[in-house]
């Protein structure tokens, strides 16, 4: 087999640049990430699906374009992959559940057309949690994720196949979906950069819904300029999209090197969000004496006591499984056999919430929306652990169980609120395990929540750790 890896190594725009200066070809680029899905992917478990045909049309129809014309975009001959609830014309998308294994849509989600008409390149369809309903990608019929770092891991999820593919470089980027933290969870498990953006600024359209008050669209990628410049090209309003809100027009680039001088950072320090391993309490502490470095003053937060976040966040899985009830009743009637039984069991117990119930939970997401606003008229930033675990044994049944119960402690409440969030590396474990900040922004600013990731990944080295997978 060719050593494709320094292909495989370059980031979003690092590959955009070489494509654009035809310094690189899409096939080349294509053909080196499907090898390293066929040598690693046994391992890892993160594609249910490679598209290698459809990856390889696509790729010359890319490389032929760019030299009749000389026009592209900044994606274009890019190879990407898919969290598999994302539909994909032609091409089986399952939502992880056993019901689905033979589905093929008529049509692509809305992001992946914006995706394909830019150029870029499909390469298959990612592993995660039965139809997005847990923490784990320990899928019951498709078999469990593997975390690069350590394969006896969890990747996280419930969007666990498109960070481990991320991080193990078998794509430049993925896409997720995030309800109550299921991209940034695993990336923090497993070291990448998680975008949830603001409720409504990415179309949801053509992704299977698991909650249609908290899902959001969202990308895995290896660096914060990355996720900007995905942005950039999927921030479009799509008229069709129920759920979509229409933004002002922002640039995501420009001021992504100008830093946070000045800036006025709340740090989440409480008996809630200090409920971590003691590893990532450091790391986070660490983090915000890196900010304070880079000229921001970062100042204690009692949040829980300020947000409400615990009650926010059990009411959070009220509004999801009560809305996953409703949108899987007939299957539920029918066919429960079909469904795993974690996720079963998950819809039965949340999912019969009274009509009182899931008032109160409404009630909490207008709350933390107005909550956050009001937090961000005197900071310009939250930062906050992303978990409160680093990693989770996949043959540890104990630690499993705590997982579904907590790894969403310290993500689900800014779903509620709909502000944007992302994780981002801030350390390893003594284990060699990947650890996440979590920073939250005001709703509608992801060009300012990414301007500070982008201010702490150009300070710090995490973001440039790989894991040890032998090709």
């Amino acid at each position: 087999m060719t050593d494709t890896t320094a292909l495989t190594q370059l980031s979003l725009v690092q590959a955009a640049q070489a494509i654009g200066a035809r310094q690189l070809s899409p096939l080349a680029l294509t053909e080196a990430y499907l090898q390293r899905i066929e040598a690693l992917n046994p391992q890892l478990n993160a594609f249910l699906t490679v598209t290698a045909d459809h990856a390889r049309a696509s790729a010359r129809k890319a490389e032929a374009a760019l030299h009749s014309s000389g026009r592209y975009s900044a994606l274009h001959g890019v190879p990407f992959a898919l969290k598999d609830l994302y539909e994909t014309k032609g091409i089986r998308t399952t939502a992880g559940a056993k019901f689905w294994s033979d589905r093929v849509p008529q049509r692509s989600a809305h992001l992946v057309e914006l995706l394909e008409q830019r150029g870029a390149v499909l390469l298959g369809k990612l592993n995660m949690h039965e139809i997005a309903l847990g923490v784990l990608t320990d899928n019951p019929y498709y078999g469990a994720c593997r975390n690069p770092y350590n394969l006896a891991y969890s990747v996280g999820g419930s969007s666990g196949g498109s960070a481990a593919a991320v991080a193990a470089q078998l794509c430049v980027a993925a896409l997720g979906s995030d309800t109550r933290g299921s991209i940034r969870i695993p990336a923090a498990l497993c070291g990448v950069v998680g975008l949830k953006p603001s409720y409504g600024r990415l179309s949801v359209r053509g992704m299977l819904p698991l909650s249609y008050s908290l899902d959001h669209a969202g990308t895995l990628t290896r660096t914060v300029e990355d996720a900007a410049l995905l942005m950039a090209w999927l921030s479009e309003y799509d008229r069709d999209d129920p759920y979509a809100v229409r933004f002002a027009e922002d640039d995501f680039l420009s001021e992504l090197d100008h830093g946070v001088s000045d800036w006025y950072i709340a740090l989440a320090d409480d008996e809630y969000f200090n409920d971590c391993e003691p590893e990532i309490q450091q790391a986070v502490r660490a983090a915000a004496a890196v900010f304070e470095a880079l000229g921001a003053q970062v100042v204690p937060l009692r949040a829980e006591a300020r947000l409400n976040v615990k009650e926010t966040t059990q009411l959070s899985r009220t509004l999801v499984a009560s809305e996953a009830a409703l949108i899987y009743a007939e299957r539920l009637q029918r066919t429960p056999e079909l469904f795993g039984a974690d996720v079963l069991a998950r819809l039965r117990a949340e999912g019969g919430a009274s009509a009182v119930e899931y008032a109160k939970a409404r009630r909490a997401q207008a709350l933390a929306a107005w909550q956050m606003e009001r937090l961000f008229e005197e900071y310009d930033l939250l930062i906050a652990p992303c978990t409160p675990m680093i990693g989770v044994r996949l043959d540890d049944e104990s630690a499993k169980a705590m997982a579904r119960a907590r790894l969403s402690a310290f993500t689900a409440y800014f779903n509620m609120a709909g502000v944007p969030s992302l994780s981002l590396p801030c350390g390893f474990s003594a284990q060699g395990l990947p650890i996440g900040l979590q920073l939250v922004a005001p709703y509608g600013a992801e060009a300012h929540l990414l301007r500070a990731a982008f201010a702490y990944e150009q300070a710090t080295q995490w973001s440039a750790r790989a894991p040890a997978l032998a090709v």
